[in-house]
């Protein structure tokens, strides 16, 4: 199987004896409450989903990959991992303090050993991961809108509390062990956040007959507005696979993050990721992680050509559409009837607006009919 990231995978989460005594000494220790990003980000270092970060970055790795999309070691990274608090909150800490971090409920999730507290450059790094410094773009919103200061350090965690999606929630060491058990020696993997439609059916099956198997893999977690929710996404994708897919040949299982609609930087973390979790291939698509039209079609191809050491092996889909004289879906390498009517492209827009009015039948045009009856009977849809 493909070697992690940095041949490292990380874990960070306590033994049983080390747990009961932090928790133990709780009381005394230093606080301080963390929202739910925060909190997901603690689980992918902990669990390796991050590998080989051990914990928030220090300011050296994130000013090496804002010059050269890499760690401080010269291994590939281009989204800094950082935890931002205010000016308040960085007066009451000191470097070389240990601090418990804390959920809503005032229960302890890490430990955070502060090595450094310093300034967030949010102009440069917005810049370097978002290529833009448009306020519109909502990664670039995200980031100026962060507080001033960051505090990094290693992290040991104590509790993780899995509350929705626990049964397709894997974690790196889980999966690796699911696909040596499933005698998967090379995996797909493929990033989504939306609903399928047969353009995802088309790109999957095309990648599955070149590996072992598929491990569909959409991210649960924060959104822009008018996204699908985390349920639907994960509910069409149940309807397809029960319908249509070999149970021993495909899995699926989600990553907790956030979309940072980081186009082609974003598509190499995600590539990262999926290496760790022991993916060999990571399907790319036309404008991968990209919003707007911030980015090129096929910028997100085009990158992984400055990092050929990453070994996770992109496969790189052109754009895809029906075709009515083929009698399927296609792409532009493959059918020659450019400009006629036969060709039907597969638009999202398009897609959303029927489920919205009701189309069924234009619906199942462009997915299956299973999976379109799923989405006309479902209440909450999209992001709000």
């Amino acid at each position: 199987m493909i070697n992690p990231h940095g041949n490292k995978l990380t874990d960070k989460v306590l033994p049983e004896k080390e747990k009961i005594r932090i928790e133990s000494e709780f009381q005394s220790m230093l606080k301080l409450e963390v929202n739910n990003e925060v909190i997901e980000d603690l689980y992918n270092i902990a669990h390796g989903v991050f590998s080989p970060l051990e914990g928030f970055m220090v300011e050296e790795d994130v000013q090496s990959i804002i010059k050269n999309d890499r760690l401080t070691n010269d291994l590939a990274w281009t989204i800094p991992i950082t935890f931002d608090v205010n000016d308040d909150t960085a007066k009451g800490y000191s470097e070389g303090d240990d601090i418990a971090l804390t959920n809503s409920e005032g229960k302890i999730i890490a430990v955070l050993h502060l090595e450094q507290i310093y300034k967030h450059e949010k102009k440069a790094i917005a810049e370097s991961c978002f290529q833009t410094l448009d306020k519109d773009h909502p990664g670039v919103e995200k980031v100026l809108n962060s507080n001033d200061n960051l505090f990094a350090g290693k992290i040991d965690l104590v509790n993780t509390f899995i509350k929705d999606f626990k049964e397709y929630t894997f974690y790196p060491q889980q999966t690796r062990a699911l696909f040596k058990k499933k005698g998967w020696k090379t995996v797909v993997g493929f990033q989504t956040r939306n609903v399928p439609h047969l353009g995802h059916e088309y790109v999957q099956k095309t990648a599955l007959t070149m590996v072992d198997g598929l491990f569909v893999n959409p991210i649960i977690g924060k959104k822009k507005t008018n996204d699908f929710t985390d349920p639907v996404i994960l509910g069409s994708y149940n309807v397809l696979m029960d319908n249509y897919y070999r149970k021993d040949r495909t899995m699926m299982g989600i990553l907790r993050t956030r979309m940072r609609y980081g186009g082609p930087k974003e598509a190499i973390f995600h590539s990262i990721m999926r290496k760790n979790f022991g993916c060999s291939h990571f399907i790319v698509g036309r404008d991968h992680a990209g919003v707007g039209s911030y980015y090129g079609p096929f910028d997100a191809h085009a990158i992984f050509d400055k990092f050929p050491e990453l070994e996770i092996k992109p496969i790189c889909f052109r754009s895809f559409f029906k075709c009515d004289k083929c009698g399927g879906v296609v792409n532009d390498y493959t059918c020659p009837h450019d400009g006629t009517e036969y060709q039907k492209m597969i638009s999202g827009r398009k897609i959303r607006k029927m489920i919205v009015d009701k189309q069924l039948d234009g619906l199942t045009e462009y997915m299956r009919p299973e999976v379109a009856e799923y989405l006309l009977n479902q209440k909450e849809l999209f992001v709000k």
